[in-house]
């Protein structure tokens, strides 16, 4: 699934661009209209556009205009405008939706997931993503219970990978180690303690590439880990 992403404010795209990676998601972007053309001209596996309103040699509603030349591919806008008039030029142009800054991304992905679906492109993506989860650069198949990065496998112990699960099904919640011993312990009769916690751990974090930064699983001092 592709996203084009059209913002010229730095910080807002990069941010997407993490955010919706992790999720699954393929993301080409461009910060002018210029540039925006050109990607609409020559790429003709796009999904989904995400348009901001205001660029420096243009605006959205004219790459809207463009797009819909040439498909009708959902396109949902992001903006700081948030008055009527702004809405219903953007609809106008042929949008599907318009979200305004700030928002946050489970919004915005929620209503990418619904534009999708009513456009019919969404039943195998949808799927897809649901079975494999992005955990930083590393491919997690749930259906499968394997782990890849680089299109090879990382092999985790059962223990690791049922550790690796209760991360992400609590993804961006802080969990003490009490918590992570009593899931553990719920989804498994192996013995765990404490010590024994600290050191699945580390073998977790080592094998997804975590070992040094700990951006993936971080330790929240005094509280426990976080997933982001």
């Amino acid at each position: 699934m592709t996203v084009l992403i059209v913002e010229d404010d730095t910080i807002i795209l990069e941010g997407l661009k993490i955010s919706l990676e992790q999720e699954g998601y393929e993301v080409v972007s461009a910060s002018t209209m210029k540039d925006a053309f050109e990607i609409v001209a020559t790429k003709n596996d796009i999904n989904i556009c995400l348009l901001d309103v205001m660029l420096p040699d243009g605006d959205g509603y004219q790459i809207c205009k463009k797009v819909r030349e040439k498909s009708q591919i959902p396109i949902l806008f992001l903006t700081a405008c948030d008055d009527e008039v702004h809405t219903v030029l953007a609809l106008e142009q042929g949008a599907d939706d318009y979200i305004s800054k700030p928002f946050r991304i489970r919004e915005l992905i929620a209503r990418m997931k619904a534009i999708l679906r009513r456009s019919g492109q969404s039943n195998t993506d949808e799927r897809q993503e649901q079975s494999v989860i992005m955990v930083g650069d590393n491919q997690v198949n749930i259906q499968s219970a394997k782990v890849f990065r680089d299109g090879e496998e990382i092999v985790l112990t059962a223990m690791e990978y049922r550790l690796l699960l209760i991360f992400i099904q609590n993804r961006g919640q802080v969990l003490t180690r009490q918590q992570i011993l009593n899931n553990i312990w719920d989804s498994a009769g192996d013995f765990v303690n404490d010590n024994t916690l600290t050191v699945y751990i580390k073998r977790l974090r080592s094998k997804l590439g975590d070992l040094e930064d700990c951006k993936l699983i971080a330790t929240v001092r005094g509280l426990g880990y976080r997933m982001d």
